[in-house]
């Protein structure tokens, strides 16, 4: 649509300057009083001035981001392309705003369906409110073209359940859970839990630190059972799990013991 709309454009916009100095080089002065300004000055005008102002706006509405925060889905080239998990390194104003709105540069590590790590980068506009949640650590989905990873865009798709099986084989991958955990939290009863008490080891992987947490379930008909759980969270989370805390937890009851904590990423 992007391609298309610029190239209607940039059609129009040498039509209109290519009709007006064809009909000033052309033009034929009608008598003794006509100098030939009317070559130049005249309706045929209309055209450039209309392109002046159209061609530039086309260009400007369908740069990066900016289409994607009108129409509210992902481009062309990118809305079939591989999910990855991006998690935010940096990111900056570019000077550009769409109705007050800025346009930020965000530069991501994206960790693609295959597990191999890239630096690439995204334009998107941000509402104002929103600005202060794109935070370095923060991790969001996004949709990248294997032949092209220096570019990415935030996934648009609402496609949660592809956003999720994305985070879930990272997951597997580094170690921080596995499929029988997974099926747990998908399949297990919902219930709450109080932390009793925490330990930390002492061991990392891939920057996230092993806790170990007593627990205190509480089933659905009020009574209570005691299990402890092992889980690899990131440094900033670790407070979240703090004794005395409140957790959503699920499990199967047939194993009570086998407890998945659930936890937002980016909460």
């Amino acid at each position: 649509m992007k391609t298309i709309a610029r190239s209607l454009a940039t059609a129009f916009g040498a039509f209109s300057v290519g009709f007006y100095l064809w009909h000033g080089l052309t033009y034929v002065p009608s008598g003794a009083y006509d100098d030939g300004m009317l070559a130049w000055v005249g309706p045929q005008m209309a055209l450039p001035i209309i392109a002046l102002t159209v061609v530039p706006l086309v260009f400007a509405f369908t740069g990066e981001g900016i289409l994607e925060a009108f129409t509210g889905s992902n481009s062309s080239s990118f809305r079939n392309g591989l999910v990855g998990i991006g998690t935010i390194k940096s990111f900056r104003q570019t000077g550009l705003s769409v109705n007050d709105q800025p346009q930020v540069r965000v530069e991501f590590s994206v960790e693609g369906v295959d597990g191999k790590i890239f630096d690439s980068a995204a334009k998107l506009i941000v509402p104002l409110t929103e600005l202060a949640l794109l935070q370095p650590g923060v991790v969001l989905p996004v949709r990248y073209l294997p032949g092209r990873t220096d570019k990415v865009e935030v996934d648009r798709s609402g496609d949660t359940s592809a956003a999720q099986q994305a985070m879930n084989e990272s997951m597997i991958r580094k170690g921080f859970t596995t499929k029988d955990k997974l099926d747990i939290a998908a399949r297990g009863i919902t219930a709450q839990a109080v932390v009793q008490s925490l330990a930390v080891p002492g061991e990392i992987r891939n920057g996230h630190s092993k806790i170990e947490l007593g627990l205190v379930v509480t089933r659905p008909d009020g009574t209570t059972f005691a299990t402890r759980v092992e889980k690899f969270l990131p440094p900033a989370s670790v407070a979240r799990v703090q004794v005395g805390r409140i957790l959503q937890v699920h499990y199967l009851p047939e194993n009570e013991q086998e407890v998945v904590i659930a936890l937002q990423v980016n909460a």
